[in-house]
């Protein structure tokens, strides 16, 4: 729409021309008196009443007036007659207190006419007896506005248009809101305004600048319409309503660092003037914008709206502040950076106070000030979700009945601060000088940065303090002039940056005074392999605050959150070989993951799988429903070293874990770099166990060091607690003596099985085709798999043996150790039964059985591994099919074995063990015990 610009002697609105009424009203007394002469027919009497106006002191809240009347009495007749008058109140017309709900919509709420038209329906409903609703400008109508100041200011030709673009808006707002009267007065305010912006802003771009007061007058227009509008709905909708301009009330003075203070006592007297004038029960107010004392229009600065409601509250001494949003309530995290983010149904107003100032997306931490002083609650609600209770913020919140009085009770929510670098002053010359501290903060207020952390040992050595990143280096430069002279003399030795920095900050009312609180924070970081840089801990009880490497912030923050039970414990795993025992893992994980996500709050979401030519990648999680499928139809080329970097390289899962399943030793020599690197490991691969001594303890020393995890309880028996006896074992002072036990189930199968008249080949062959052999039957036969399970126990047992220091008796013929295939081997060796049948026989003569063992002699310091001969009645005589059995002899079970016995072989029951192993893993990452 085209429009002309008149000449107008005056280009500023009628808001100046009020000035002088409004002084008026403001400067009369709080307390006014007057005489009512009351006579009687016979005028004997005379009665002078005097009233006092009282204003509710800044403890009451509920009284909307305090008016007292005294009479004292005299005759004409000279009586000394004293009448004492009953006491009787006088209502006053300015009605405050606890019959007034202050509601407030931002720029979202008010965007669109139709999210007008829900504003509207929303203060229609609410059944409080009076209401104040502060509103916004339209959704980026104030960065318009903002933008017109800096294109006129720049001499820029576009501002006409781009003011035209806001005329348009809200005209056509009103439009599809407004008819008859209320649309063409609208219209004609707008248009008038408009106008006299046009003329102000071709001054600023002729002056090429204009002061802070015009961009504050301008910028206000929105909250302006904003308000006119909703008004004119209500009105429409058959609600007594009227809006009230802001700058008429509310005086502010500013405070720096782009703050302003509330003048509470003024502004109280002008809002009982405004109210004198406009005793309407419903009032639209605009946010954001105020005056200073001297009547000039300023502005809250941003995030306005909401102290202009707060505000509000205060000076109506409001039941509630309302605060409608786009969210539903304030959450325990950022839900962008920690999807289990839950909403906190009450936050006490420090707790709010601390999480804004973190950085969470609450409130500015302004807003709770106003209200604190007379218990006036605050209520976050999402006006797209009504269906939300939202959050509410007062003094002291309630604890649920149904919540739990443990850690995450006293834990609210987590909040950080990304983009900062820290400051490290330090030098022998420190400790012990008076005005140090001082000095550093004063060269850091010149500059006018701002510190939002401090930290500092007690020994004074050094001092270490948070700011924008953006700031570091002027900060880094006056410091070095302050202290150049201390720095010459090595009084202090360094001034030193550290930049890429986050500040995480654990939030919860008397947090830390219950023990257990920082513990268990500090332990979550160290699990997910977190170094803190810093650390600050007020004595106010609200908050530890830690600062962390920037990229490892998402990570931390995850942790801490999972830690205190807010959400799940999650791992990002890794399986590397998809094969018989790693898909029968990855359907055991599909077909549980639901259990253990509603039951135990465990998330194992497997992010990669990769095989030996094919790996599958997800940022979100595999779907295991299908997963063969995907990886055969989209899984790309397989690279390691990509797919452990995009495992662990997700910073939405604190917690990493890769699940070797092969047999390979490739594989398992990169288990030191990934420990080293914060990931966990678990695997059924004995190869790293059993390899060279020097890796093997150099991987285990490694481990104990760190906060890494690394299990390999399905390297020994499969799913059997083998591992996990022995270890329970020795951790509890047992000493352990001997392990003897058939630890092969293809060998306890065919050994099971060799009986009566069966030759040994037919037994293998049946072994074979049953599955339980490897495909060269030989890999189980030369006794090496049980050799390898041997130095795994004896190196848990604390001896230092190499593979090579077991003996093993093969039962591979000489002379077909060296057949060229598989198949040659099958023929030829029905040639060899007689020799192991004669053995066989031997051992039935005897009453007696073959059984293929490995021993553990812990005493002697050796193992062997070889066939042997036990009694009918003996345990490892006793066993059937593919079972393994373990027999423990210690100091405490010495005359009667500890016996471990079952299942030790087969697909499903090693991807069990492996899988114990994964909650194992988490449950020491925090996840509740079942």
């Amino acid at each position: 729409m085209a429009m002309t610009t008149p000449i107008a002697s005056s280009c500023l609105p009628r808001f100046y021309s009020q000035l002088a009424a409004l002084d008026s009203s403001s400067s009369s007394s709080a307390e006014s008196k007057s005489r009512i002469c009351l006579s009687s027919a016979s005028s004997l009497l005379q009665r002078t009443v005097s009233y006092k106006a009282g204003f509710s002191s800044h403890l009451e809240k509920r009284e909307s007036y305090n008016f007292k009347v005294s009479a004292a009495v005299t005759t004409g007749l000279n009586l000394n007659l004293n009448v004492l008058a009953t006491e009787v109140p006088v209502k006053s017309p300015i009605v405050k207190g606890d019959t007034w709900a202050i509601h407030k919509f931002g720029g979202t709420c008010v965007g669109t006419a139709q999210r007008i038209q829900n504003v509207a329906n929303i203060v229609m409903e609410d059944v409080s007896e009076r209401k104040l609703v502060v509103v916004s400008a339209m959704s980026k109508v104030t960065d318009m506005m903002y933008d017109l100041i800096e294109k006129a200011q720049s001499r820029d030709d576009s501002y006409e248009l781009a003011l035209d673009a806001v005329f348009e808006k809200h005209k056509l707002t009103a439009v599809n809101l407004l008819d008859g009267d209320e649309l063409a007065s609208f219209l004609s305010t707008l248009t008038l305004d408009v106008n006299n912006l046009k003329a102000m802003l071709r001054a600023i771009y002729i002056a090429g600048h204009g002061t802070e007061s015009f961009s504050a007058f301008v910028a206000g227009h929105g909250e302006l319409w904003s308000a006119q509008i909703l008004s004119a709905v209500l009105r429409k909708g058959g609600i007594d309503c009227t809006w009230m301009d802001t700058r008429d009330v509310l005086i502010v003075t500013p405070a720096g660092s782009n703050q302003v203070d509330p003048d509470y006592e003024e502004s109280e007297q002008r809002l009982d003037s405004w109210l004198l004038k406009n005793p309407s029960k419903v009032v639209i107010a605009t946010g954001f914008i105020a005056s200073t004392p001297q009547n000039i229009p300023t502005t809250l600065k941003r995030d306005g709206s909401d102290f202009s409601a707060a505000i509000m509250g205060a000076l109506f001494r409001a039941r509630q502040v309302t605060i409608w949003t786009d969210v539903d309530g304030v959450y325990s995290a950022d839900p962008r950076k920690v999807s289990e983010a839950v909403i906190l149904n009450t936050l006490s107003y420090q707790e709010a106070w601390e999480m804004s100032y973190f950085g969470a997306n609450v409130l500015h931490p302004r807003t709770i000030i106003p209200v604190m002083q007379y218990d006036i609650p605050i209520v976050i609600r999402n006006i797209f979700n009504l269906s939300a209770p939202g959050t509410k913020i007062c003094r002291t919140p309630v604890i649920e009945v149904e919540e739990k009085q443990n850690l995450e009770a006293y834990v609210k929510g987590f909040a950080t601060i990304d983009n900062l670098a820290l400051v490290n002053v330090e030098g022998t010359g420190m400790a012990g000088v008076p005005g140090t501290a001082s000095d550093i903060f004063a060269a850091v207020k010149d500059v006018g940065a701002n510190v939002i952390m401090i930290s500092q040992a007690s020994s004074e050595h050094s001092v270490c303090f948070a700011v924008p990143e953006k700031e570091v280096k002027v900060v880094a430069n006056a410091l070095e002039a302050r202290f150049r002279q201390a720095l010459g003399a090595g009084r202090l030795s360094q001034v030193a940056i550290i930049p890429n920095c986050s500040i995480l900050a654990a939030v919860g009312q008397k947090m830390a005074s219950t023990p257990g609180v920082s513990a268990t924070l500090f332990n979550a970081l160290a699990k997910a392999n977190i170094n803190v840089r810093a650390i600050a801990q007020g004595c106010s009880e609200y908050n530890i605050t830690v600062v962390v490497k920037r990229e490892d912030c998402v990570r931390a923050l995850r942790a801490v959150h999972s830690r205190f039970y807010l959400s799940k414990t999650s791992i990002a795993v890794g399986i590397i070989g998809p094969g018989l025992i790693g898909a029968t893992l990855l359907n055991q994980l599909r077909d549980q993951a639901a259990v253990l996500k509603e039951k135990s709050r465990i998330d194992l979401r497997v992010m990669g799988i990769i095989g030996s030519e094919k790996m599958l990648l997800s940022d979100t999680g595999v779907d295991l429903s299908n997963w063969k499928e995907l990886h055969k139809e989209k899984g790309e080329k397989a690279d390691l070293e990509k797919f452990v970097h995009h495992v662990h390289g997700n910073h939405f899962i604190p917690n990493t874990v890769l699940v070797d399943c092969t047999s390979s030793t490739a594989v398992a020599d990169h288990y030191h770099d990934w420990l080293h690197t914060g990931i966990h490991v678990i695997t059924p691969n004995k190869k790293a166990n059993s390899g060279p001594l020097d890796k093997y303890l150099k991987l285990r020393a490694l481990q104990r060091q760190s906060f890494t995890h690394y299990f390999y309880e399905a390297t020994v028996g499969a799913g059997l607690p083998i591992m996990h006896t022995l270890r329970d074992l020795l951790q509890t002072g047992d000493k352990i003596i001997r392990i003897e036990g058939i630890f092969s189930g293809t060998l306890s199968y065919i050994f099971n099985s060799f009986v009566d008249t069966r030759s040994f080949s037919e037994v293998v062959m049946e072994a074979k085709a049953a599955g339980y052999t490897e495909p060269d039957p030989r890999d189980d036969l030369a006794g090496t798999d049980v050799a390898r399970k041997v130095i795994i126990l004896a190196r848990e047992c604390g001896l230092n043996l190499e593979l090579s220091d077991i003996p093993v008796q093969s039962l591979v013929p000489d002379p077909l150790k060296e057949t060229a295939s598989v198949d040659d081997f099958m023929q030829q060796l029905p040639s060899f039964d007689s020799d192991i049948a004669t053995k066989r026989q031997a051992a039935e003569d005897a009453g007696e059985v073959l059984r293929y063992v490995g021993v553990v002699d812990v005493k002697n310091q050796k193992g062997v591994v070889e066939l042997r001969r036990y009694k009918k009645q003996h345990p490892f005589a006793q066993l059937s099919g593919s079972d393994n059995i373990i027999a423990f002899t210690t100091e405490r079970y010495n005359k009667q074995p500890l016996i471990v016995r079952g299942p030790g072989a087969g697909a499903e029951v090693t991807a069990g063990g492996v899988f114990s192993d994964l909650l194992r893993l988490a449950s020491n990452l925090g996840a509740p015990s079942c």
